[in-house]
């Protein structure tokens, strides 16, 4: 099992190389991390996107980005839908957001004749490496679905347990977040914690997963807490995945993990018929690189 992003770096190594198509390409950030991930065996690539543009970057930062294939595509809404391509015709086996808005991307995943979609709701998940935590944890979805219901809920558990079946994890436990582990039908989060647990149990979920909820940060991060409140749990302390009620809480509690706990992260979407790597302007060149070899891993395991 995958404890650490570090070991992330080593999986990607270790597994065969997967082909990474980028769109819209032309961006240094995301060219230094697609360069560092090649420079390190993890991956292929593919850029997608205004070439004088990307090749001007590569030059001001001494790349030698004669190694990659440089589709030119100037049009956004084109390079988008050339890089989804790549990956539904299998050219590519992942793909990557350059400098482009999320909202064309995912218009491009989801077009019905090139893109990638299924049956499956699309949910992002951030995987954070947290130096206070002994373990990788999960957060699940601070990025796109805004205040999913019941089933929406459980389409976005469903990607976070892929996710953390990739990184080795067999038996999983989920805290589904709420302010308190009692239910009350004012507060929806605990109603549905309550519902995603029986689900759990009855084996919606599949086997080794477990999960708690209603159940709050606290309790969910730590024994200590919990023994203090009395609650007694499987999930305590030992939490993989946090499923949370709405996208507020997700993107509260990620920015904290990052800026105030000193944590690494990586982000990647899940729900298409393969892994769409997002990362955001802010993220480090650590985080994105991170984020690639989390691509790389799951595409690896489809």
């Amino acid at each position: 099992m995958i404890n650490k992003l570090e070991q992330l770096i080593k999986q990607a190594q270790q597994n065969k190389k997967m082909r990474l198509a980028v769109a819209a390409a032309q961006d240094k950030d995301v060219l230094k991390a697609v360069y560092e991930a090649y420079k390190l065996n993890i991956v292929d690539v593919i850029l997608v996107g205004d070439e004088p543009k990307i090749k001007e970057i590569g030059k001001s930062l001494d790349m030698k980005l004669d190694l990659f294939e440089i589709i030119h595509k100037e049009d956004l809404m084109e390079a988008a839908l050339e890089t989804v391509k790549l990956v539904s015709t299998g050219v590519a086996d992942f793909l990557m957001k350059g400098i482009i808005d999320t909202s064309i991307l995912l218009k491009a995943v989801l077009n019905k004749e090139v893109g990638l979609r299924t049956n499956n709701l699309l949910s992002h998940v951030m995987v954070y490496d947290v130096p206070a935590y002994h373990k990788l944890l999960l957060l699940t979805d601070g990025g796109m679905n805004i205040e999913p219901n019941l089933e929406a809920k459980k389409g976005i558990l469903d990607n976070a347990i892929l996710t953390a079946k990739a990184l080795g994890n067999k038996d999983i436990k989920v805290a589904s977040l709420s302010a308190k582990e009692k239910v009350n039908e004012k507060m929806p989060s605990t109603v549905d914690g309550a519902k995603l647990k029986e689900m759990a149990l009855e084996g919606s979920f599949g086997e080794g997963v477990y999960v708690e909820g209603p159940i709050a940060f606290d309790l969910a991060v730590s024994k200590e807490a919990a023994a203090t409140k009395g609650f007694e749990s499987l999930v305590c302390g030992e939490t993989d995945i946090l499923l949370v009620p709405t996208i507020e809480v997700g993107n509260g509690i990620g920015k904290t993990l990052t800026y105030m706990a000193n944590g690494k992260s990586a982000g990647i979407i899940m729900g298409a018929k393969a892994p769409v790597v997002l990362v955001s302007r802010a993220d480090s060149a650590e985080t994105k690189l991170y984020s690639i070899a989390l691509g790389s891993v799951i595409a690896a395991n489809k």
